[in-house]
């Protein structure tokens, strides 16, 4: 049911825990599956330089935030904003629509994120 890339964000997650002196954190939530994610970055020169995140839910939701945060180090703000449900999910080798809601609870908290700091 689930991807190599999924499985491996899942059970080797990156940049998971709480960031220190972070620019913006945001929490947010799916209350219909009840996964919850948790972003924080830190911005230097308008450019992601560091991102954690801390995921409650299913096995997507955690791969998701995990790839979320490779996919944002060294981005613009602008670069960020081009990220979408569907190139998540792409980059996880394409989910399913049970689990698609991972992808969507990522980019939920990316946005989140990026109207705290516009």
């Amino acid at each position: 049911m689930y991807s190599a890339a999924v499985l491996d964000h899942f059970k080797n997650p990156r940049n998971a825990g709480d960031l220190d002196n972070a620019t913006a954190v945001v929490e947010v939530s799916n209350p219909a599956c009840g996964d919850i994610l948790q972003l924080s970055a830190r911005i230097e020169n308008g450019r992601f330089v560091v991102v954690r995140f801390k995921t409650r839910g299913c096995t997507t939701a955690i791969a998701c935030g995990s790839l979320l945060t490779e996919l944002l180090r060294d981005k613009t703000l602008a670069e960020a904003r081009q990220l979408s449900p569907e190139k998540i999910s792409h980059a996880l080798g394409g989910l399913p629509p049970a689990t698609f809601h991972g992808a969507q609870l990522a980019v939920d908290a990316l946005e989140s994120l990026l109207s705290k700091l516009l």
